[in-house]
């Protein structure tokens, strides 16, 4: 696996909808977007499909192609298949990265991490690293879902254990 994403961030999201990729988040996005035109930055691939969902997933370019590569191996016409493709590939895009390492969030991705039109300019975006991707959301909605998994989680299970159980099998 190519370096994962890691860590969390709090970035402003200004009037203009453009937010900060974070430092480190922007490395890993420019080592798996090679070879580019002179001058072209990196891009992030954001999905915005899952109906369940609160967050919007980014993708290197690797991250998203290694993902549409997992779906075109599914069986073709199966029902799984268009529904991945469905909210895997036709519900994202594709953002190139400003020089100064900001994107603006479009509308769809706004849209779905419930940030309006009168939030822009005090909201803030929360970017989690989940290994070979990332998670934006708005902050209220990562805190409220950070404060609801407290409560669920059971306090004498060493996080490492779950990791020991993944890999067993169990």
């Amino acid at each position: 696996m190519a370096e994962a994403f890691r860590g969390e961030f709090y970035q402003k999201v200004d009037a203009k909808a453009r937010v900060s990729i974070p430092a480190a988040f922007r490395r890993i996005l420019d080592a798996d977007d090679k070879p580019r035109a002179d001058k072209e930055q990196p891009h992030v691939y954001l999905v915005y499909g899952g109906r369940n969902r609160s967050f919007v997933e980014g993708y290197s370019k690797r991250g998203a192609d290694d993902l549409a590569d997992q779906i075109a191996a599914m069986e073709l016409g199966s029902k799984a298949r268009m529904r991945a493709e469905r909210e895997l590939i036709s519900r994202s895009i594709m953002v190139e990265l400003e020089p100064d390492g900001r994107i603006v969030l479009p509308p769809k991705v706004r849209e779905k991490i419930g940030l309006t039109d009168g939030d822009l300019g005090s909201a803030e975006a929360a970017f989690a690293g989940v290994t070979n991707r990332f998670r934006l959301y708005s902050r209220k909605v990562y805190d409220a879902e950070l404060a609801a998994d407290a409560d669920d989680e059971d306090e004498d299970v060493d996080p490492l254990a779950l990791v020991g159980r993944s890999a067993r099998g169990g």
